[in-house]
């Protein structure tokens, strides 16, 4: 079991490589993405009637953030 969720997050790690960061950080490591991207240091606050994601922009800049997560957004599920 533990070796399929090593492929997993493995094969994870190289999609979102390949289709959903920007040029500036593609050629990072898997190590470093996770690090830098999965393991970030942020937390979720409730203001009113919005949240808002708190993150420290150590290594990973709010418009990277953004660039990602849009990118993520624009990729399509497969047919069928």
């Amino acid at each position: 079991m533990r070796l399929a969720l090593f492929v997993l997050a493995y094969n994870l790690g190289n999609f979102l490589r390949r289709f959903a960061l920007p040029k500036e950080i593609s050629n990072w490591s898997l190590t470093s993405l996770k690090e830098r991207v999965i393991k970030v240091g942020a937390r979720l606050v409730m203001h009113a009637r919005r949240l808002v994601f708190q993150m420290a922009e150590v290594s990973l800049t709010r418009g990277m953030l953004a660039q990602i997560l849009e990118r993520i957004r624009q990729l399509e599920p497969a047919p069928g």
